[in-house]
């Protein structure tokens, strides 16, 4: 698989509003941050605090209302529809907590939509990377949540991203696959060399990240970073 050359990420003074009048509401509040080149971040906060709609808004997957996200000096915020999906084609990957598989569709043909739209022939050394080469011909209803887990990570290293955004990946695993998953996703980003951010509630997965984010009420209240990152197995649960 071919390494990627990645670029920094600069999200500067990012605010994000829901409903309108007296129901207004201000969900991001002047986020400013940076996300190194090759960086395994980790952003952490209880459900309400901002961090999917961040996650959503970096990834171009939902608009913000005023600030910058930049990648490689480019301000997402400001492309159009057209230039935004260029952008997720040729930038993103993006792993759901819910999987997102479509059911008519098998193992192989599931990784292969990613695949196509990068022109990448070889997806299938992704399929066995994550384990499911003797399940490539079932489809999503006939595989555990750990395995449709390892097909949507496969689905989106398929794409060759630059940046691969995570949303709650364990959170409907058990811990036996939650570790299986977290140990896989690592070794690949160790691999490849993309640029990995996850959200997540479990405050222990911050310990095998190289960067950790805190939100709270639409902010980012803390970062810190970790200097001798943990593994999968190492981390409790």
């Amino acid at each position: 698989m071919r390494k990627v050359e990645i670029q920094m990420i600069k999200i500067e003074n990012l605010h994000k509003f829901y409903g309108t009048g007296e129901g207004k509401n201000e969900v991001l509040k002047g986020i400013t941050l940076d996300i190194k080149d090759g960086d395994f971040m980790v952003i952490l906060g209880a459900s309400g605090s901002g961090k999917s709609t961040f996650l959503n808004i970096i990834s171009g997957l939902e608009p913000a209302d005023s600030g910058a996200v930049l990648y490689d000096g480019k301000n997402i915020i400001k492309m159009t529809d057209a230039e935004i999906t260029s952008f997720r084609k040729d930038t993103i990957g993006y792993v759901f907590q819910q999987y997102f598989l479509l059911p008519n569709l098998n193992v192989d043909k599931n990784v292969k939509m990613g695949a196509d739209l990068a022109k990448n022939k070889n997806y299938r050394e992704l399929i066995k990377a994550v384990g499911l080469s003797d399940k490539i011909k079932k489809y999503p209803h006939e595989l555990s949540g750990g395995e449709q887990q390892r097909v949507s990570i496969a689905r989106a290293l398929a794409k060759q991203p630059k940046v691969l955004f995570l949303d709650e990946p364990t959170g409907a695993l058990d811990e036996t696959t939650g570790r299986l998953v977290l140990d896989l996703i690592c070794r690949l980003q160790k691999e490849i060399g993309f640029t990995m951010v996850m959200v997540t509630h479990n405050q222990n997965i911050a310990e095998m990240a190289d960067t950790v984010i805190s939100m709270n009420s639409g902010k980012n209240i803390e970062q810190y970073y970790n200097d001798k990152p943990k593994s999968a197995y190492e981390i409790a649960w």
